[in-house]
């Protein structure tokens, strides 16, 4: 596979994945989007808080240890939630790497002028 693929080839495995699990993403009506969306809302959430509970972030205990792998294993669960979302949003892969180029395009601008002033707008026309 080439590198140029492995993000398409994520969004196939998710996809499929998502059929076994019982999930169409494709043609969902828009309370089915609005359900799903929440849903791995959530399931993002939970496996954010996993991987902050790999990170020793309590300052005030010195028993806490890096558990580095498992830390590993929650941001590759935190991608199938956002490669779901996406899915459910009518996005491919090709649509996700299209828009964080232009998004990041808009954060590079926003840290060459100092961002000193919330623009709600610098971002509506991606």
């Amino acid at each position: 596979m080439q590198k140029d693929d492995m993000l398409r080839e994520l969004f196939r495995k998710q996809g499929e994945l998502n059929q076994v699990i019982g999930v169409n993403t494709v043609d969902m009506t828009e309370s089915d989007q609005i359900k799903w969306l929440l849903n791995y809302c959530r399931a993002m959430t939970q496996e954010l808080a996993e991987l902050t509970d790999s990170v020793p972030w309590k300052w005030w205990a010195k028993y806490q240890k890096f558990d580095i792998q498992n830390a590993r294993v929650e941001v590759v669960d935190l991608l199938h939630f956002l490669i779901s979302s996406a899915q459910v949003l009518g996005m491919s892969a090709d649509d996700i790497f299209a828009l964080y180029v232009k998004k990041h395009e808009v954060n590079q601008n926003r840290q060459k002028t100092g961002y000193e002033v919330k623009d709600e707008n610098d971002s509506r026309h991606l």
